[in-house]
């Protein structure tokens, strides 16, 4: 059971050193963690951008980039379509958002014939350490999948528990979260849960105990879901969130990062190769972090 994201960069640091393609690197933040991952031996970047405006960046920081691959591309388009196509050709293992939008980015990486894609479903899935939960608490999806359905939802889950493998938790317990833990067929949302959980039930979905719906409270809590009479196996001792829409599950994303102390990692699930897809108001730290859980699940 991974308790801290301290294990995470350990074991980042226990594999063989990954190459990330970095698009559109220009960004101080970016580079400050894309250096940081380097120095501690997880990471070799290919930077992929304007290569003036990267080596300015990097001489404000002390960056040294002299023995680092440098792909002169000025468009940003153009830069995430030459990361995707390093990725492509086994050049790298880590494919990283620089100074672009997600949409740009995302675009290549889901062109049908020269992008990245592996299903049908991409997910952001992030992984929180919190000084008020007793391991890793995973949540998806806050950045990809606006209102997913059924299908996507178990797309979403499959992804999330596909992570927590790779850490080295074969049975990850999730929580199909909303507003309440009771079955109303007028909210879809727990008419998913319940479905969902029949399925995990029946062996439908397999490497995983999920339990649903269930409210924020009884997935974190025990005593939450005593007092209610929720008799469950996830209740209390989750590993993964399944949020009942990209609203939901941003709101505690954000909560969990402003307001309850937590430091996060945070990559997409579900392409051919991990991404890091971090937000601006993300902290370096946070970056570094998300090229560390790349590098251990890549």
């Amino acid at each position: 059971m991974i308790k801290h994201l301290s294990e995470v960069v350990d074991a980042a640091k226990n594999k063989t050193i990954r190459k990330i393609a970095v698009a559109a690197a220009a960004d101080q933040h970016v580079l400050e963690a894309v250096q940081n991952a380097r120095n501690e031996s997880i990471v070799e970047p290919i930077l992929i951008g304007d290569e003036r405006a990267i080596q300015a960046i990097a001489k404000k920081i002390k960056f040294d980039l002299s023995d680092i691959r440098i792909v002169n591309v000025e468009d940003v388009k153009d830069a995430s379509v030459e990361a995707v196509k390093l990725i492509r050709n086994g050049e790298a293992e880590i494919l990283m958002k620089g100074l672009v939008s997600t949409g740009i980015l995302l675009k290549c990486v889901l062109d049908k014939e020269a992008g990245l894609r592996k299903g049908a479903t991409l997910s952001h899935v992030a992984m929180f350490e919190t000084p008020f939960y007793h391991k890793l608490l995973g949540v998806t999806d806050a950045a990809m999948n606006v209102s997913p359905d059924l299908e996507n939802k178990i797309a979403i889950i499959i992804n999330a528990v596909d992570a927590f493998h790779k850490l080295g938790n074969p049975n990850p317990k999730v929580a199909v979260v909303g507003s309440v833990e009771t079955i109303n067929p007028k909210m879809e949302a727990t008419m998913h849960a319940a479905t969902i959980s029949m399925m995990n039930y029946r062996k439908q979905i397999k490497g995983c105990i999920i339990d649903g719906p269930l409210a924020i409270d009884n997935a974190v809590s025990k005593k939450a879901a005593e007092l209610k009479n929720i008799t469950s196996d996830v209740a209390g001792d989750v590993d993964i969130i399944l949020g009942p829409s990209i609203d939901g599950a941003n709101i505690l994303y954000k909560t969990l990062n402003f307001l309850g102390g937590a430091t996060a990692a945070a990559v997409i699930m579900g392409a051919t190769v991990p991404i890091v897809l971090t937000s601006r108001a993300d902290s370096e730290k946070s970056k570094f972090l998300s090229i560390a859980l790349a590098a251990a699940i890549g």
